[in-house]
């Protein structure tokens, strides 16, 4: 009996398969479209002429496409020499972030000091403080070493660490087997070559995760370069911008064609690094259980 049900079973299975398939797919597909739909909105915003834009009925697609908006909106919010000043900063950021991170996670998982979990107490306790609470106090306190209009307030921070991210790697480097340290000690390495040639690259997703949320926040962040940035040759892209945005009007085609430039590098990146991202997702989600 068992061996003649078994060929029926297999179609059975397959087509459950099958329909299992998709409805995942479906039900992705439904979600992806909700995402999309603001993107082609913007495109179709971008191209345009600005008193067509709130007419009724609305457009779907312009009557006019209007492909000179993108270079005047290069133009008028100098996009090049914003995206310089913003490439520059989000890459010293990034490097900040994960350098001061690593440091400072391997030294709380893998060294035994005096108050060690204490400091990674004091740590995970500041993720709880509202970011907005130090603004005044940290504007201060830089505006009195004369690092307004300077790039400095914006980098400098980065290098002193982050909790969200030290807690991550804090996790994943406690899911590393202490084995790998002994025989890398046996070799004779110190604590710099036992984190860099041994651990790093075994973190390797996890820092990737990593840098692509310290890309994210660098290159979205609006406050900071909003109090610091005066001059308008040190604009970022969030700041540049604003520009197209006034107390009468909004030129809401440009407006939308330079948004459009302004997450054109950040799809690029995810695109570039996704494969790392998913995997890592799975390495921090797994590791923060611990």
């Amino acid at each position: 009996m068992g061996t003649t049900d078994t060929p029926k079973r297999i179609p059975s299975m397959k087509r459950q398969n099958r329909t299992a398939l998709i409805l995942r797919y479906g039900i992705l597909s439904l979600f992806a479209v909700t995402m999309l739909v603001p993107v082609v909105w913007m495109f179709t915003m971008s191209l345009k002429a600005n008193d067509t834009i709130f007419m009724r009925p609305p457009d779907i697609l312009p009557r006019e496409f209007n492909w000179v908006n993108y270079p005047i909106a290069i133009k008028q919010m100098d996009f090049f020499r914003a995206l310089v000043n913003t490439m520059l900063i989000t890459a010293s950021c990034v490097v900040g972030q994960v350098l001061s991170c690593t440091l400072v996670s391997y030294a709380i998982a893998r060294i035994k000091f005096p108050g060690r979990k204490i400091w990674f107490y004091a740590i995970i306790a500041s993720m709880m403080l509202p970011g907005m609470i130090g603004t005044i106090p940290v504007f201060m306190l830089f505006s009195s070493f004369k690092w307004v209009n300077t790039f400095l307030p914006l980098i400098v921070p980065a290098f002193l660490g982050a909790p969200f991210y030290t807690f991550l790697l804090r996790q994943n480097f406690m899911g590393i087997s202490r084995s790998f340290d002994e025989a890398a000690r046996i070799d004779g390495a110190g604590h710099l070559t036992i984190l860099f040639r041994v651990l790093v690259p075994m973190l390797k997703p996890a820092l990737m995760v990593i840098v692509i949320m310290a890309v994210q926040a660098s290159w979205n962040d609006y406050l900071n370069p909003l109090l610091y940035l005066h001059k308008k040759e040190l604009w970022t892209l969030s700041i540049a911008i604003k520009a197209f945005t006034g107390q009468y009007s909004t030129s809401w085609n440009l407006f939308m064609a330079a948004d459009l430039l302004y997450i054109l590098p950040i799809l690029v990146v995810f695109v570039l690094l996704q494969r790392y991202f998913m995997s890592g997702l799975g390495s921090l989600n797994s590791a923060a259980l611990k």
